[in-house]
């Protein structure tokens, strides 16, 4: 039943457009931000590189801090829908630059695309977010929830592997070209069929101090005790989903003594459980806003995360493997990829029913100025994350010691979401 339920809904025009507009943009940002981080370590020497890429995901993040109130305000203003079609139709401008910044093997000009991509990006957060309560009825919004996660997530994993592929033998623009201005150009098509909304608030006035903007939004959202902490136990979620994947590169290649490869592999794994997490989260919520599952699954990742700290704690790569075979032979490389699904699982049950509850719990005429809001804090919790994370590594604690320390935050976290949950934690 549940099945015929969500295929009905990938089937309806009120939602299947937003969806794969969702896809094929999460998708184009990845395969353009995984080929230039290949592009950079390909063409400059190691420690230029290592400070480059990290400025790549600084700009890429940004503009999520930036623009997302902005963003929230212009979808407010006018009918989202028209507002997502010129996004993606500027997008193809973009895709373009980072066309040509390819044919010219230019950084610069890659990390302008970036930096592009990043703005668009941001401004579109409010809209696909916003939208749902706007054509779905309130029990579907879990499940949207859920598909529009997977596909984040799947996104993520089909740009780094496209990003790899077309890289594997020198990035040339006769494969990159074709393949980035098709995405773009399809995703602009799919957006045209986004069905209208109206505007939510058509005698808003936009505020063009995007920080005076943006710290009002924070605050209005703290006013509302509920969303507020709904908000908080959504961009949680994000904080430790940005610390796992940051660290896992690392880990794979010290730790495991695996290549790129493997990487992809642990990747496929924890996009495919973020799936089976958000179906099962949605299955669970029967249609209702019920918020038990968030320290239920915050709980599990401390569980999988200790289980993941002590799998790797002690270990050295004495040798890198080059095929998966090889690779999964060796010691705990099965039992981090269990501990990776079962994370990406109960992160799952984290983030689907409190994204749920945003947008059910939000007024209509500033829905997506809420998420906006929401989106500001996400983004704020994963570049304090990646910071306090950075900084740790840099004092020479190992990356089982991160992970340890994650773990106990994690569990403090879930006891913190238990005792404050803004709603009973077994209805609506």
């Amino acid at each position: 039943m549940e099945l015929a339920m969500n295929t009905h809904l990938m089937m309806s025009r009120r939602f299947a457009p937003l969806f794969w507009t969702q896809f094929l943009s999460a998708f184009n940002d990845n395969f353009l931000k995984n080929t230039l981080v290949f592009l950079i370590l390909f063409t400059l020497a190691a420690d230029q590189a290592a400070s480059l890429v990290t400025l790549a995901g600084a700009i890429f993040m940004a503009p999520f801090l930036l623009l997302s109130a902005l963003g929230g305000e212009i979808a407010d203003r006018f009918d989202k829908a028209f507002v997502a079609r010129r996004l993606k139709f500027v997008e193809i401008g973009a895709a373009l630059l980072a066309v040509i910044g390819i044919a010219l093997s230019s950084i610069p000009v890659l990390l302008t695309a970036l930096f592009l991509f990043g703005v668009i990006s941001a401004l579109f957060g409010p809209i696909k977010y916003g939208i749902l309560p706007d054509h779905l009825e309130r029990k579907e919004l879990p499940r949207a929830n859920a598909w529009i996660e997977s596909a984040t997530f799947a996104a993520i994993l089909g740009g780094t592997i496209a990003g790899g592929v077309v890289s594997a033998d020198g990035i040339g623009v006769a494969v990159f070209g074709p393949i980035m201005m098709a995405l773009a150009v399809g995703c602009w098509l799919v957006s045209r069929y986004i069905p209208a909304t109206g505007a939510a608030a058509p005698n808003l006035v936009i505020d063009k101090n995007v920080l005076r903007s943006t710290w009002r939004l924070v605050s209005e959202l703290r006013t509302n005790q509920r969303i507020w902490r709904a908000a908080l136990m959504a961009s949680w979620f994000w904080l430790v989903g940005a610390i796992v994947l940051s660290i896992l590169p690392t880990l794979v290649k010290n730790s495991l003594g695996g290549t790129e490869i493997a990487v992809t592999a642990y990747l496929a794994v924890f996009a495919v459980a973020v799936a089976i997490g958000s179906a099962i989260a949605a299955w669970m919520s029967q249609g209702r806003m019920v918020l038990l599952p968030a320290p239920v699954g915050t709980a599990l990742m401390a569980v999988f995360g200790l289980d993941l700290a002590w799998s790797v704690w002690g270990l050295q790569a004495s040798a890198q493997a080059q095929t998966l075979s090889a690779f999964f032979s060796g010691p705990n490389t099965i039992r981090v990829a269990i501990d990776l699904a079962g994370l990406a699982i109960a992160g799952a049950f984290l983030v689907v029913p409190t994204f749920a509850a945003v947008q059910a719990w939000a007024p209509e005429d500033r829905r997506a100025r809420v998420v906006a809001a929401v989106n500001v804090v996400s983004a704020g919790f994963m570049t304090l994350g990646g910071g306090i994370v950075a900084a740790i590594q840099g004092a020479g604690v190992s990356i089982a010691g991160v992970l340890a320390g994650l773990a106990v935050v994690n569990a403090v976290a879930a006891w913190l979401m238990l005792k404050y949950l803004p709603t009973n934690p077994f209805r609506d």
